[in-house]
């Protein structure tokens, strides 16, 4: 039975590399990848980059290296250190083909008995390197699989209650960092199936999952940042308001969206109350804002209280971003956060 081995960093894992895992997929009858912690290569976490390859390849045994060795060189000390990692640590063995585009699939293969299977080692098929896509993911978009792309956009998620400027403020922001916003699907929705100014517990189940579809879309043609104006924590609010009660597949969602954003900026209602016919008015704005940020106290959502005018409100964010780090330390994330807002308000 043919065995067919590769490794890397995968960071990110890019078309390149997917290239050299589907040409052994195709000519063996296993597969084994290794992948690498690799902290001072990048932050996305090794068990971040493994699950690209176990969503995208189910049916590749990925090793996880969490001791393995950081230098890469062709010298004989480091070369020796790799292949005894491989041989004597992880203990892979029955490899029959090394598959590789790198220098070092000759003194691995012959270290394993292997053939050396070279794949585009001149990258003249897939012009692109991970050194390149971490310098500028956006600009190298078209190399990086979707599954891949959008766990390095930082999505940034508006809650509040209606009329205090989540939807200027995202598009706002996103014209100015050149990037995509998704717009609350809500208030197309209810316009489209409202009855006396009402949706149905169900109807808020579709109005949520329609949201979902559009925002995971968006995330693809993200540059960086994707601003979202709402989440189905709002909706479970509405419901919760309207109907004293939610369908179950609604607070399903809700659950899911307490950690699927990035940063969570909660607008304030210090801004003009804006009246328009399908808003209930400016004491109800009050209560509803009460009942959003009730509802993230209880389920332990860290979240930033945004105040000010656009302009400020657009200040704040962006030095909030300058601080942020995706797949940093989260409480570390809130208290460089919260210093950068307590600062600007002195």
């Amino acid at each position: 039975m043919s065995h067919g081995l590769t490794l890397g960093k995968y960071a990110p894992l890019h078309a390149g590399h997917q290239r050299v895992i589907e040409m052994a997929l195709a000519e063996m009858d296993r597969v084994t990848v290794i992948i690498y912690d690799c902290p001072e290569t990048t932050p996305v976490p090794l068990n971040v980059r493994a699950d690209w390859l176990r969503d995208l390849y189910p049916a590749v045994n990925v090793v996880e290296a969490w001791d393995g060795p950081v230098e890469v060189g062709n010298t004989p000390e480091i070369m020796g250190r790799h292949e005894s990692y491989v041989l004597d640590d992880l203990r892979i063995r029955d490899v029959t083909h090394f598959y590789s585009s790198e220098f070092y699939g000759d003194h691995m293969s012959r270290a394993l008995g292997a053939v050396n299977r070279l794949i585009d080692p001149d990258r003249t098929q897939i012009p692109v390197s991970g050194t390149l896509i971490r310098a500028d993911p956006y600009r190298w978009r078209q190399y990086l699989p979707d599954r891949v792309y959008r766990d390095l956009v930082v999505n940034v998620v508006f809650l509040g209650a209606p009329s205090t400027g989540k939807s200027t403020l995202a598009e706002a922001l996103a014209r100015g960092l050149n990037t995509v916003w998704m717009p609350e699907y809500g208030r197309e929705y209810w316009e489209a199936h409202q009855h006396e100014r009402r949706l149905t517990p169900i109807q808020l189940v579709e109005l949520a999952e329609g949201h979902l579809a559009r925002e995971e879309a968006l995330l693809g043609n993200a540059n960086g940042t994707l601003f979202t104006d709402t989440s189905a924590l709002t909706t479970y609010v509405f419901g919760q308001y309207y109907h004293g009660g939610v369908e179950p597949r609604l607070a399903e969602l809700a659950h899911l969206a307490e950690r699927r954003y990035d940063l969570v900026f909660v607008c304030d209602t210090d801004i003009p109350y804006d009246d328009t016919w399908d808003r209930s008015g400016h004491a109800n704005r009050a209560t509803f804002q009460k009942r959003v940020l009730a509802d993230l106290h209880r389920r332990r959502v860290p979240y930033l209280l945004l105040s000010g005018n656009l302009a400020q409100r657009i200040e704040r964010v962006h030095g909030v971003l300058a601080v942020y780090q995706k797949y940093g330390n989260p409480s570390a994330n809130i208290v460089a956060a919260q210093a950068v807002l307590a600062g600007d308000h002195s």
